[in-house]
C-alpha cells in the first residue's frame, strides 16, 4: 500500500469520522482484542531474553536510571494511561527537552530529532530496531493499546490537534500502524494524520495482521527509525 494512494483517499472524504461510526463492528473488535490478547502474552513470553539483555545494557550504560521510561499518552477517547518503553534516553531527558523543542525536525504536533544528544549509547540500537517499544506489550495485554492502531499522543500534542487530528483518538491506539509501514519518520504530522485516519476508516483483521508482518520487516530493516 503505497502513502500517496492512501492519503488521496483520505483528502477525498467529504466526512468526519465519528465515534459510534468506527467501532460499529463488534465482531471485529472482539476479534481484535482476541488478537492483542494472544500476541501480546506470546511475545512477552518468548521475547523475555530480549527484555533481560536489553536491561543488562541499559544499566552497565547507566546504573542509576531506571531501565523502563513511563510517559502519560493519550488513548481512545481522551483517556490517559501510563505508556511503557525500555529507557533510550538520559535520566533528566524529559528535563532537557525545553531547549531542544526548537531543533524539531518533524512538522506539527510531534517531536523528533534524529541526532537527539539525549539519546545513550544503547538508545540508539533499541530505536533504530523499535526493540525499545517492547514493552509496549504489556500496555496491550492491559488492554491500553492494541497491537495495531495510531500511536498513542502526549498530551501538549492533543493541545495542538484540529478536529481533524483528533479522529486519531476514536479509537484505541496501537504499537504500530500505516504511518510505521509507509515512511515513518521521512513523513511529517500531516501525513501520519491520514495514515491513521484512513486505517481507522478501513480497519479490518486482513489489515491489521499485514501491517504487522510488515512492521516485523521495517525493524529487520530499520535505517529509517530514530
Amino acid at each position: 500500500m503505497k502513502a500517496v494512494a492512501v492519503e488521496e483517499k483520505v483528502e477525498s472524504s467529504d466526512h468526519f469520522l465519528t465515534a459510534d461510526e468506527v467501532n460499529a463492528n463488534l465482531s471485529y473488535l472482539r476479534m481484535k482484542r482476541l488478537m492483542d490478547i494472544v500476541g501480546s502474552l506470546l511475545g512477552i513470553i518468548f521475547l523475555l531474553p530480549i527484555f533481560l539483555i536489553v536491561a543488562i545494557f541499559i544499566k552497565i550504560e547507566d546504573p542509576k536510571g531506571p531501565v523502563f521510561f513511563k510517559q502519560v499518552r493519550i488513548g481512545k477517547a481522551e483517556t490517559e494511561f501510563q505508556m511503557y518503553k525500555f529507557r533510550s534516553m538520559v535520566s533528566d531527558a524529559e528535563d532537557r527537552l525545553k531547549e531542544l523543542l526548537a531543533l524539531n525536525e518533524v512538522s506539527g504536533a510531534m517531536f523528533k530529532m534524529k541526532n537527539d544528544p539525549r539519546i545513550t549509547k544503547i538508545g540508539k540500537f533499541i530505536r533504530r530496531t523499535s526493540i525499545d517499544e517492547l514493552p509496549q506489550l504489556w500496555n496491550v495485554l492491559k488492554g491500553d493499546m492494541s497491537l495495531v492502531g495510531p500511536r498513542p499522543p502526549l498530551r501538549r500534542e492533543v493541545d495542538l490537534y484540529s478536529p481533524f487530528d483528533k479522529q486519531r483518538l476514536l479509537v484505541t491506539p496501537g504499537c504500530t500502524g500505516l504511518w510505521q509501514v509507509n515512511g515513518r519518520n521521512s513523513l511529517g504530522f500531516e501525513e501520519m494524520v491520514k495514515l491513521d485516519v484512513f486505517y481507522i476508516d478501513n480497519r479490518n483483521l486482513f489489515l491489521d495482521i499485514k501491517i504487522i508482518l510488515k512492521t516485523v520487516k521495517c525493524m529487520i530493516n530499520s535505517d529509517e527509525a530514530y
